[in-house]
């Protein structure tokens, strides 16, 4: 009896244990999605695997990525490899990491996939994030960062379906020490290929490359390996237009002392085929990235920018895309070059002695030496005592109006004898009522008569041209006025937007800057005291034209940097300031007349230009003459 109960529990357990997995195995049965998936799995690894053994590698590998959502066994995806890329098959498999290396000025992050350089942030500076209304937020400006970005060898390997083999397609072993990390692909032949960075308390990297043993597997016919670089700018000031501007790629030929630039203003290519080249660098307005050869020079090169259209109001993806092509000599085992990541400061880049420094767009000829030989140091030694940039500018006026006023003084002595003629000249206008031209001989005889020159005031405008023309060039140039505030001026390198409009006015904006505003003002009234005295009745266009000068550079620098606008006005000021007090205390209207009379008595030298003149109106009149009487 007891026998029949075990045997009748035993059968009630197996009952049990066979419905109970009869019921699991039917609620986990997969679907019909997930079988399909399955089978999809299946058929894609079969397909691969046949690629390895039996197909074409470049057909294989063109399976492999349009599935690459199926998580291939390793050994299958070296297996179908070894035909795509040669003997680094072993480096085509692996999983991307990211590596930092740090000083106090830069956080450089690598990564493993390329063994490249995937960002670089500056410590010292920020963008700034401008929403009207709203607190302004700050980012650390970051290079090299867009995912788009490219910087890839393309190694001559002589197996490879292709001809060569992208360094962006191997994952490399990552090795750190201290301030210096080893990227290495290795070559199941022997050898390896790799990329060795070390970074300096600056913002330099001492990079090489080193192919050791990869020679035996080139090409025999290859004698440099190719090299791609593409690089996404982002914007990083408050006027993206502007900045765009001043973006390009700079290269420096090797037996050319100056560098030349590839897309300042518009898109543009330059092909640089057998010509030697130190370095390449893609800079923005006031940061750069540059790959420069330390021993020897790259082979040749093409450079390339094109810019992208920048729409007011929406997102700005990138300001330019910069390509550089290079061939890098196969010679030894290896090639040593540096990079430099940061901002265009000047003595940074003065210290390759490389001419690198010319990337900072000072300007060219006379006015490129003005700023880098006489203003940059002015700026930067009274930077070192004054802590605002904006004093330092109106000091530097001060400076230069005070060499410049016996100039200043010739010119308003010239002009005030002018005035002193004017009772002279009144009668002329009378006599000449319908004859213009006679008028202006008879007014330079008696001009010459009595020893004054109406071209005695231009000197002082003619030397100060070199002058004003190398700020223009000078202040969004300079790194140091970035982001530095001066009264309502947030940056001095940018515009300074009093009035926001909310709405774009052509050749205008959609702000009204006011140190625009004031310096526009400051012109007319310059203009106006200026020219009380000068008689323009036989050309009174030019009298209208003098007052719609400020109004057409009011228009173009609206938007420029607050720094040349501020530089303008305060200038504008000392003008107004020297004209008033030296005609009001200085010149007196007695020892002026009797100066004419003694100039009238005095002996009358020739003046050359002045007969020139004379000459060319007394033609114009007979011309004049001949036209009345047909």
């Amino acid at each position: 009896m007891q026998k029949y109960t075990m045997e009748k529990n035993h059968i009630i357990g197996f009952i049990l244990l066979f419905s109970t997995l009869f019921v699991w195995s039917y609620l986990s049965k997969p679907s019909d999605e997930e079988l399909a998936r399955h089978q999809r799995m299946q058929d894609s690894i079969s397909s691969i695997q046949i690629a390895a053994d039996n197909l074409d590698p470049v057909a294989a590998a063109e399976l492999v990525k349009t599935a690459p959502a199926v998580q291939l066994p390793d050994s299958i995806r070296l297996a179908q490899n070894a035909g795509l890329y040669g003997p680094l098959a072993p480096a085509s498999v692996g999983t991307a990491k990211d590596y930092t290396l740090e000083n106090d000025k830069v956080i450089v992050t690598f990564s493993s996939k390329g063994g490249k350089v995937s960002s670089v942030k500056l410590k010292e500076y920020t963008k700034k994030l401008y929403k009207r209304g709203e607190e302004t937020t700050e980012e650390l400006v970051e290079l090299l960062s867009d995912e788009r970005n490219k910087f890839e060898y393309l190694l001559p390997i002589a197996s490879a379906p292709s001809g060569y083999v992208s360094t962006e397609d191997l994952y490399f072993e990552g090795s750190k020490s201290g301030n210096k990390i080893t990227f290495t692909a290795k070559a199941s032949s022997g050898g390896s290929f790799k990329q060795i960075y070390k970074l300096d308390d600056s913002y330099n990297l001492d990079y090489d490359i080193d192919y050791s043993g990869l020679d035996k597997v080139f090409n025999a016919k290859a004698n440099t390996i190719g090299f791609n670089w593409e690089n996404y700018l982002h914007d990083y000031e408050r006027n993206a237009t502007f900045e765009q501007q001043y973006s390009a790629v700079y290269y420096k030929e090797h037996d050319e002392s100056d560098p030349d630039d590839c897309g300042c203003m518009q898109d543009d290519k330059e092909v640089l085929d057998e010509v030697q080249l130190d370095w390449v660098s893609h800079s923005n307005q006031y940061f750069n990235s540059t790959l420069l050869a330390m021993k020897s020079p790259f082979a040749s090169g093409v450079v390339e920018s094109v810019k992208n259209e920048i729409e007011e109001g929406k997102p700005i993806s990138h300001i330019e895309k910069l390509t550089t092509q290079l061939e890098i000599p196969i010679d030894g085992t290896g090639f040593d070059m540096a990079m430099y990541v940061g901002p265009n400061k000047y003595n940074n880049l003065k210290a390759y002695d490389l001419s690198l420094e010319y990337i900072i767009p000072f300007g060219n000829s006379i006015f490129g030496t003005i700023n880098r030989w006489v203003i940059r140091p002015v700026f930067d030694y009274f930077s070192q005592f004054i802590g605002s940039l904006g004093i330092v500018i109106i000091l530097v006026i001060f400076i230069i109006k005070m060499l410049l006023y016996p100039l200043m003084y010739k010119m308003l002595h010239s002009q005030a004898l002018m005035g002193a003629l004017k009772p002279q000249l009144a009668h002329l206008t009378d006599k000449f009522k319908d004859e213009p031209q006679k008028k202006q001989m008879e007014t330079m005889k008696i001009y010459k008569e009595y020893g004054v020159s109406p071209l005695g005031g231009c000197l002082p405008m003619i030397i100060q041209m070199p002058i004003w023309y190398a700020l223009f060039r000078f202040f969004p140039a300079s790194i140091s006025f970035r982001q530095e505030s001066f009264l309502w001026a947030q940056d001095l390198s940018s515009y300074d937007d009093f009035f926001h409009l909310g709405f774009n006015i052509p050749f205008v904006g959609d702000h009204l800057s006011l140190f625009t505003i004031l310096y526009s003002v400051s012109m007319l009234v310059y203009t106006y005291y200026n020219t009380k005295h000068m008689d323009m009745s036989a050309n009174p266009a030019m009298k209208y034209m003098q007052y719609l000068m400020p109004v057409m550079f009011f228009g173009f620098f609206n938007t420029y940097a607050s720094a040349l606008t501020c530089y303008m006005f305060f200038s504008n000021l000392i003008n107004i300031s020297q004209t008033v007090i030296t005609k009001s205390f200085i010149f007196n209207d007695e020892k002026l007349q009797e100066e004419l009379k003694a100039k009238k008595a005095a002996p009358k030298k020739v003046n050359k230009f002045q007969q020139r003149m004379e000459d060319a109106m007394k033609q114009q009149q007979a011309v004049q003459a001949k036209k009345k009487k047909k």
